[in-house]
């Protein structure tokens, strides 16, 4: 009987189950959504158990169209990073976890930072602090919601919390606990400097252990869930990000990943700690243990939204649904031309991270005329997104990052479109994953890896599969070049306008609130 390997990762937008065999073939694949819920503007919360129903759904999909005779040898997990989980002494969910792409900690991230001190800050953990980073989030709630720190036993990542649902044992690792900003990126493990300016007593968090080893083994009740045998070993796993780096084979500087799902990210490995000292990116750590050759941390620049604009754009603008929604609107972006005849696109709908760590940014159409279709919008959220990530890309080029080729993951690298304006606007050889669900891809690396011995990184090597490369237009590279000199321009002409009214659109709640309470 074939030995085969789950990766689960669990994303912002939804759960994906992947089954390989050892050869890193993908023989089945499952997923289910849930929603991210904004109870006030700026805000974004999921519901853990929400989580945990959607992956029980996810891997029976995986385990159905697997067979009857699959047998899963180990079991691996990804996940969202940054997220906040709050557990009760008897390991319930406190709250709805606060995520990644949540703003409201804005005034946490710029004290902190301030009595931290920014190059201080920068130089422990290898990136600024941002707003939904776990360090301001537990700061907001120890402000904001005290009665519930006070019954807060443990504070989990949110794969953290999918792998305790999994195994009973609380750990993390490396890779998604330097997400945190409570993390010491040179020592991979928690600084007791920033856990004493955040305020978070170190017994709250948990062990730290390296990604491909073994956490624990499937408990009886969720293995009855899954229609799986208890015992199974289950790895330690880590964050969606230096999950992916592996799923993508991504382990040497020559190549950039460039991943579009809800948010989007250029990450490039590196064998140290070089942060920004203007604080634009991130230097977190990887999966990988450092030595030998193998790259223990990785550069990334984020940006928060990319696929989110275009699942807003089809539900609240376009009204579009069904299976093939997405195909239709890259068909109709299709019959656009490059710059959307004059449609310019800034994707901060949740504020934005690289370069400008500014949670209070929005998202603006500019030069919207009456001539516009359908396919200029949709073109021109497309390539705002990709402009974000240049704009993210340009703090790590500045560093000394020059990748030669740029490998595409994500749900974004479906779209031959996307694709070709990747590759156009970065003027580099752009390939895409021949699957797009590296996260989960990375999980079974790890859980192959803490099960058998083998190389982590020889394994990335040999799984990694991609399509035939797409090379750059010249002029349509340079057409994009004037192009995304005014997306730059545009930021900094509009960004004044968008705090103002950001708080504008906040007034309302605190009026209303304030009423409220009156009466």
């Amino acid at each position: 009987m074939t030995q085969l390997y789950l990766g689960i990762d669990l994303g912002t937008s939804a759960v994906k189950a992947l089954i390989v065999d050892a050869a890193g073939q993908v023989r089945a694949a499952g997923s289910a959504e849930y929603p991210v819920n904004r109870p006030q503007p700026g805000w974004a919360e999921q519901d853990p158990v929400m989580w945990w129903t959607a992956t029980i759904d996810a891997v029976r999909q995986a385990l159905g169209w697997a067979g009857a005779n699959a047998r899963v040898a180990a079991i691996g997990v990804s996940g969202q990073m940054h997220g906040t989980v709050l557990l009760d002494e008897r390991e319930r969910p406190l709250a709805p976890a606060i995520i990644w792409a949540d703003g409201r900690s804005q005034a946490q991230v710029e004290r902190l930072t301030r009595e931290i001190g920014a190059e201080r800050l920068i130089d422990i953990a290898g990136s600024p602090l941002a707003a939904g980073f776990q360090a301001a989030t537990v700061a907001w709630v120890k402000e904001e919601r005290s009665s519930v720190w006070w019954r807060t036993k443990r504070v989990l990542l949110p794969k953290d919390e999918l792998r305790r649902r999994l195994t009973g044992e609380i750990m993390t690792d490396p890779g998604d606990g330097s997400g945190t900003l409570l993390f010491d990126a040179r020592w991979r493990n928690w600084s007791p400097d920033l856990l004493g300016a955040v305020g978070v007593e170190p017994a709250k968090l948990p062990p730290v252990r390296p990604s491909a080893s073994l956490a624990g083994a499937l408990r009886p009740d969720a293995a009855a869930e899954f229609g799986l045998p208890a015992g199974i070993p289950v790895a330690v796993g880590s964050g969606d990000a230096p999950s992916g780096m592996l799923g993508a084979g991504i382990v040497d500087p020559a190549t950039m990943l460039l991943s579009i799902s809800t948010g989007a990210q250029v990450m490039i490995p590196a064998l140290g700690v070089h942060p920004d000292p203007l604080g634009r990116s991130h230097t977190f750590a990887s999966a990988l243990e450092p030595g030998a050759g193998h790259p223990g941390w990785n550069q990334m620049g984020a940006t928060l939204v990319a696929g989110m604009a275009m699942r807003w754009l089809r539900d609240e603008l376009l009204g579009l649904s069904g299976p093939d929604a997405y195909e239709r609107m890259s068909a109709w972006a299709a019959e656009s031309q490059p710059g959307a005849r004059g449609v310019l696109f800034l994707p901060y709908l949740v504020g934005e991270r690289s370069p400008h760590m500014d949670a209070r940014a929005r998202g603006v159409f500019l030069g919207l005329g009456a001539h516009h279709d359908r396919g200029d919008l949709v073109r021109a959220v497309m390539e705002g997104a990709i402009f974000a990530c240049l704009d993210a890309f340009a703090a790590l080029r500045e560093g000394g990052a020059a990748p030669e080729r740029i490998v595409m993951a994500g749900g974004g690298a479906r779209s031959p479109l996307w694709r070709q304006i990747v590759a156009d606007i970065f003027g580099l050889p752009v390939v895409a994953l021949a699957t797009a669900d590296q996260a989960a891809m990375g999980a079974a690396i790890l859980a192959i890896a803490a099960t058998t011995g083998r190389d982590a990184v020889e394994t990335a090597r040999d799984w990694a599969a991609y399509g035939p490369p797409l090379t750059p237009n010249r002029a349509r590279h340079a057409r994009y070049a004037e192009l995304y000199a005014i997306f730059r321009e545009a930021y900094g002409q509009t960004i004044d306008l968008s705090h103002k009214l950001a708080a504008f659109g906040e007034a309302p709640r605190r009026v209303l609130s304030t009423e409220r309470h009156r009466h």
